[in-house]
């Protein structure tokens, strides 16, 4: 991966390519930002940088045996560290479990989303985690000098996924970190760190791409076909994850639209019937990571309904499908009501991630949705 592949983000590029010549890197970095804004990309264009033989002013060289093998992620001083499943053939799981099937679906996914991986790992109904046997596997390559390269480095995707165990463990080697090993933390939610994890790290926050490199991204991109990639562009808002799922008309995209709307349908008449099927059809998924979007999907679905009732058109983005929807349930989302439905989907997304039953949390948020949207 070379720097140039990655969509936008200049600014973060000329910090990181400069404390390579200033030799200055740190040994520890924590890259957070938004999904789908090329974190994890950018982390691997800079590891891939660091350690290119014949580098640039502005990249790596791409051609030099040290660049093959970080673009086939096959370099012996580079290891990644991703969110694994637990199960009856891995039951000590680490990343080296998983890692054929890592480096598949990276190198057709270098924005990677965390559902998809799961589905990549054949096991999409339940949720990864970055366990304890990890950090131990992690400390004994650490502990070897490097095979070929000047750094050893390790990538840990979505750290926030560590268990505690886990964390402690790697909160010890960032504290007595080996020679020449630097970490990359690429994170999605780094208030869920350990403070002192965080407070070990030199903090990069990654912006979302810009509306304008995000359309020139698009512009030539086989899936665009008769969309106008600035509108495309507007409408992912800085996400290229969400701009391949409205290129794509992604399924998990419209699954959320239809069960968003048909909650609070069912909410507004109200037909507890209806809620109560719409509950064991949530709960009965059998994929809490599902479960997971499409929470996360609602509140950034209110975001634009309260905005479209504000009368703020600059400041919404919706596709056709919502906007149709919206024009007679947007004048629902009030200041009344907003922050209270904001509070119970994330009520019933920690519910969820914490494994609760999923028809009862469901069945929970419905009732005090269907009571919320009908407060005058």
């Amino acid at each position: 991966m070379q720097f140039k592949e990655v969509i936008g983000q200049q600014a973060t590029k000329k910090r990181l390519i400069q404390s390579v010549k200033e030799d200055r890197i740190p040994h520890a970095q924590l890259l957070a930002g938004p999904s789908g804004n090329g974190k994890l990309a950018l982390a691997l264009a800079f590891a891939q940088y660091i350690n290119c033989h014949q580098r640039t002013d502005d990249d790596s060289c791409g051609v030099c045996p040290s660049c093959r093998k970080f673009a086939k992620l096959i370099h012996p001083d580079l290891h990644f560290t991703v969110p694994v499943i637990k199960n009856d053939k891995f039951k000590e799981p680490t990343t080296d479990d998983y890692i054929d099937r890592w480096r598949k679906y990276f190198s057709e996914n270098p924005y990677a989303q965390y559902e998809k991986w799961m589905s990549a790992t054949g096991e999409k109904e339940k949720q990864g985690m970055i366990y304890v046997f990890e950090a131990s596997a992690l400390l004994r390559k650490l502990s070897k000098k490097a095979y070929e390269a000047d750094y050893k480095i390790t990538i840990i995707w979505l750290p926030e996924l560590m268990n505690d165990q886990c964390a402690n463990k790697i909160l010890k080697l960032l504290e007595e970190p080996p020679s020449n090993t630097v970490f990359l933390m690429v994170s999605e939610a780094e208030e869920q760190l350990l403070s002192t994890i965080r407070s070990r790290c030199q903090m990069i926050r990654i912006p979302k791409i810009s509306d304008d490199d995000l359309e020139a991204a698009l512009v030539n991109h086989p899936l665009l076909g008769d969309s106008n990639p600035s509108v495309v562009a507007r409408l992912a808002r800085g996400n290229y994850l969400s701009a391949l799922e409205l290129m794509q008309e992604d399924d998990s995209r419209t699954f959320n639209h239809e069960q968003f709307s048909r909650l609070m349908r069912s909410g507004y008449k109200p037909a507890l019937d209806d809620l109560i099927d719409w509950a064991d059809e949530m709960g009965g998924l059998g994929s809490r990571v599902r479960q997971l979007a499409f929470l996360d999907y609602c509140n950034g679905y209110l975001r634009e309904n309260f905005l479209l009732n504000l009368k703020e058109p600059d400041l919404i983005y919706m596709d056709e499908a919502q906007s149709a929807f919206s024009q007679r349930f947007a004048p629902f989302i009030k200041e009344n009501n907003v922050m209270y439905l904001y509070a119970e989907f994330d009520n019933a997304y920690r519910d969820i991630a914490s494994n609760g039953n999923g028809k009862l949390v469901f069945l929970d948020l419905a009732i005090k949705v269907s009571k919320l949207i009908r407060v005058q």
